[in-house]
């Protein structure tokens, strides 16, 4: 009979995809994968608590900058950081860097929490990312260096059939949708030691008639009008949607207060 953990809390750190878009609320909040995760956690066990400190946009120093030393001092059951995909898409990018800064993260927060756990992040098919999959395969290799090293969990997305499917991400082609984040939280969730509530969520979904060629043409001009360019843009000028953000759960607090 499977044993289910005892956590009793859980610190999130991150950018975009931990902050949970494109997993939009109706009332134009994001949930996402973190969110969905401390839930089901927050079931399994009363009093738990959950602090989310990943804010859209930013890059691995900003990271350790702003959310490291505070989500160490919570000294949480579990503390997930995923961070440094960003710095690949970058037009200039110190792959060395990104490599110590995320050194630094995982060696200061690993000593300060119950299980570490770090990830593989999703990458879906096209030819816009085609170009930065060599950096995002060594960061990859990092993550799986440093776990080894701090006995942290790695949850491997990247090799997951499902999360490569463009059906399973936003029209930005940049975020999941959010049957894409609840199959991260499912992948996270059975990682930790939990039963499993879904154990094909690695798998695509069925098979769909693709849209027309004039349909994916005109989804196409739209991505790049709206969502491509910007993206360029603030690469370029060295801005970030985040600019401004506070974290959206900054302190440690039962999970159904805010």
């Amino acid at each position: 009979m499977q044993t289910i953990p005892t956590h009793t809390s859980l610190v999130a750190v991150g950018d975009s995809f931990t902050e949970g878009m494109s997993d939009r609320l109706p009332d134009g909040t994001y949930r996402g994968w973190a969110d969905l995760l401390a839930a089901r956690m927050a079931a399994a066990q009363p009093g738990f608590r959950y602090a989310n400190l990943a804010v859209r946009g930013k890059l691995i120093r900003q990271i350790v900058d702003e959310q490291v030393e505070a989500a160490a001092a919570m000294r949480a059951d579990v503390v997930t950081l995923v961070g440094g995909l960003n710095d690949t898409l970058r037009p200039k990018c110190d792959m060395g860097r990104v490599r110590d800064l995320l050194t630094e993260a995982v060696e200061r927060l690993a000593p300060h929490c119950k299980q570490l756990v770090l990830m593989r992040s999703p990458g879906r098919q096209g030819p816009v990312l085609e170009r930065f999959r060599p950096r995002m395969e060594a960061l990859f290799a990092c993550v799986d260096e440093l776990a080894e090293r701090h006995g942290a969990l790695v949850v491997d997305l990247y090799g997951a059939p499902s999360l490569a499917d463009p059906r399973l991400w936003d029209v930005d082609r940049l975020h999941l949708t959010a049957e894409g984040h609840r199959r991260v939280a499912e992948a996270v969730w059975q990682t930790l030691g939990y039963p499993p509530e879904d154990p094909e969520w690695h798998l695509p979904p069925e098979a769909t008639l693709p849209p027309r060629w004039a349909a994916r043409r005109v989804a196409d001009v739209r991505f790049a009008r709206q969502h491509l360019l910007p993206w360029i843009g603030r690469r370029l000028t060295g801005r970030s949607s985040g600019d401004g953000l506070p974290p959206k759960r900054p302190e440690l607090l039962p999970y159904g207060d805010r």
